[in-house]
């Protein structure tokens, strides 16, 4: 076997491995409404989704999700989820349908994270079909061909892995960010009422105070007739 050729079978594989459908979207979903989208699947292939919920919109962070096949069959159903990640095998061709629903709030937008992968379940571990080029001439070499299939298939985990982990931390940082974001909104508004309380408050006492030392103020006038009302009142 020749360095041509095998530089021609690993690269086919490669091409091969990244022969997969990938989509990252973020969403704002309305209260009341419901937001489904479709793609394609041939039977056989895996649909790998995972989703997160990062803004609530001053309320609870969750959502209802379901997969639904071409023939309106649910795979996968969640209530009032904040996350979650899930794997379906495609049994047949067709579009398949995935769901974000938020009619059950009323006043509440959400803002959703998702990340969908359709990927044909034979792109995880090559067949025997594509080892038949071992037989050719492997002694040849010290590292055979199946030797390089692995270790490109353990690189090929690792960074898929490495790219899951790094979508998580950037969702949570998200989410945490708007989290922060609404409790500095609830804790401003609370100390603007506390203030405007404190503010009425300390006006009424001023004037009112003022009042009783004040014989041509109309608030000494209505304490004067309450006190001599309240003293004939008393002596009846």
């Amino acid at each position: 076997m020749s360095i041509k050729c095998i530089y021609t079978v690993l690269l086919m594989y490669i091409l091969k491995i990244v022969i997969a459908v990938e989509r990252e979207l973020t969403i704002s979903i309305d209260a009341g409404r419901e937001d489904c989208y479709f793609h394609t699947a041939k039977k056989g292939d895996v649909i790998d989704i995972e989703y997160q919920v990062l803004d609530g919109g001053h309320g609870d962070l969750d959502i209802i999700f379901h997969l639904v096949d071409p023939t309106g069959r649910i795979l996968v159903a969640d209530y009032k989820k904040s996350e979650n990640n899930h794997r379906a095998d495609a049994s047949m061709d067709g579009d398949y349908k995935f769901c974000f629903d938020n009619t059950f709030s009323s006043f509440n937008t959400k803002t959703v994270f998702f990340e969908l992968i359709i990927e044909n379940d034979d792109n995880t571990d090559w067949g025997n079909e594509d080892l038949k080029f071992q037989e050719m001439q492997n002694e040849e070499y010290e590292v055979t061909l199946g030797d390089v299939q692995e270790k490109i298939n353990t690189v090929r985990q690792h960074l898929n892995k490495i790219r899951h982990f790094q979508d998580q931390f950037r969702t949570l940082e998200v989410r945490d960010r708007n989290i922060i974001e609404e409790v500095f909104f609830f804790v401003n508004a609370y100390s603007f009422l506390q203030l405007v309380i404190m503010i009425m408050v300390g006006s009424t006492q001023v004037v009112m105070i003022r009042s009783l030392f004040d014989d041509s103020s109309k608030v000494h006038k209505i304490w004067r007739k309450g006190w001599v009302d309240s003293i004939n009142f008393g002596s009846k």
